[in-house]
């Protein structure tokens, strides 16, 4: 059939229009059968914990001072007296008179190459938690039971902790040690015993430095409390009073617990209790009411886990998954490290929490915070935690 010109062209446009308006249209989407994701294999098998909790160091964990160029015992006094004169505002002619009657001490020495805490759980335990130390205990806490409540209801360190830090520490205060303090950090601040190893020379001249600058600030504190620091006498290592403080933690952490104006941490039993809790809280950050350690139950697949310190920067949860979970029922976001003990049975695997590391901040050592921790719980008349061991298993 022939169409008119005119009806060809309006049929040729509109051929174009629904040709052209095809070409912008998206093609359909292509159909494809939906397949299933594989399933992926999940493990089981135990991982090392991440340190996962928060943790601010106190005062107190600046690194040790640094030592002295190489130079004689002589000079090394002079620049001591030349330092301690400026940084203290000491007449050089003071520190030199008391440097003058300071003798250098074999027997200390001695001492500082064998402490204790090298001895392994199994030896180190008995030394502390003996029989006697727990009677001796259970007296002090009765006799002064009024002075300690008082401490512990403003401070929530407990009464027992406080008197076996000082039964740990001079037998409730039968022996403060007959050392002159002035003798004893003149002998290591500027006659640390060498060992000879040279892995080990760095820290012995840092050790040494650490001395010296006590001795410095005994002189501050001898300054700062009116006290001739000629006439004191303490341990080996150079602590003094009851709770066995380094003038450093004198000047830091003491306090004054009667108001008296004074602190007295060798006579006053009020400033005593008060600074060991204070130094407790300040530079151990004690949390009131806390655990300080449990047994850890070690399952048969956990894998070998060593902390370096004794910092809790770990939850009980992740631990759990890692195969060492609390013996005592605490909430899972409780934060604790592993601690291990050479104990008569073998290797003991322990959780360590916040007042577990507060311990270790008087006296850097896992054996002397259990210590402490056990004679404090004999004292109180809680299960020894020696019969509680029995839980839980051998670490791996």
């Amino acid at each position: 059939m022939s169409r008119s010109p005119h009806a060809r062209r309006i049929m040729t446009c509109t051929v174009a229009l629904a040709l052209a308006g095809c070409a912008t249209q998206a093609p359909p989407p292509v159909m494809h059968p939906t397949q299933p994701a594989a399933p992926q294999p999940v493990s089981t098998a135990p991982r090392l914990p991440q340190p996962t909790v928060p943790f601010a160091k106190p005062p107190g964990t600046s690194p040790l001072p640094d030592p002295y160029p190489a130079m004689s015992p002589e000079q090394a006094r002079a620049q001591f007296v030349r330092d301690t004169a400026a940084k203290y505002g000491i007449e050089p002619a003071r520190i030199e008179s008391v440097l003058a009657k300071a003798t250098k001490r074999e027997s200390i020495l001695t001492a500082m190459s064998r402490p204790a805490e090298a001895k392994p759980w199994r030896d180190y335990r008995p030394l502390l938690v003996t029989d006697a130390r727990i009677a001796g205990g259970r007296k002090f806490l009765e006799q002064h039971r009024a002075k300690l409540a008082k401490v512990e209801a403003a401070t929530g360190v407990p009464a027992e902790i406080i008197v076996a830090i000082i039964g740990v520490e001079t037998s409730y205060g039968a022996n403060t040690g007959k050392h002159s303090i002035v003798d004893a950090l003149y002998t290591l601040g500027f006659y640390y015993p060498r060992s000879g190893d040279p892995t080990k020379a760095e820290r012995e001249a840092r050790r040494e430095a650490f001395f010296r600058n006590e001795l410095a600030m005994l002189f501050a504190l001898g300054k700062q409390e009116g006290v001739d620091v000629s006439s004191l006498t303490g341990s080996y290592a150079g602590a003094m009073g009851y709770g066995q403080f380094m003038p450093s933690s004198y000047l830091e952490f003491a306090v004054d617990g009667d108001g008296d104006g004074k602190r007295n941490l060798f006579t006053n039993l009020d400033d005593v209790f008060a600074s060991i809790a204070n130094y407790f809280i300040v530079k151990g950050g004690w949390q009131r009411g806390g655990p300080i350690a449990a047994r850890a139950q070690v399952a048969p697949d956990a894998l070998p886990f060593e902390p370096e310190g004794f910092e809790p920067v770990y939850t009980l949860g992740d631990l759990a998954e890692a195969g060492y979970r609390a013996s005592a029922p605490l909430p899972p976001q409780t934060p604790a490290t592993v601690v291990y003990l050479d104990g008569a049975d073998g290797r003991e695997a322990w959780l360590g929490f916040r007042n577990f590391y507060a311990i270790t901040r008087y006296n850097i050592s896992k054996h002397y915070a259990m210590a402490v921790r056990d004679l404090a719980d004999a004292i109180a008349g809680r299960t020894p935690a020696a019969n509680a061991a029995a839980q839980g298993s051998t670490a791996p």
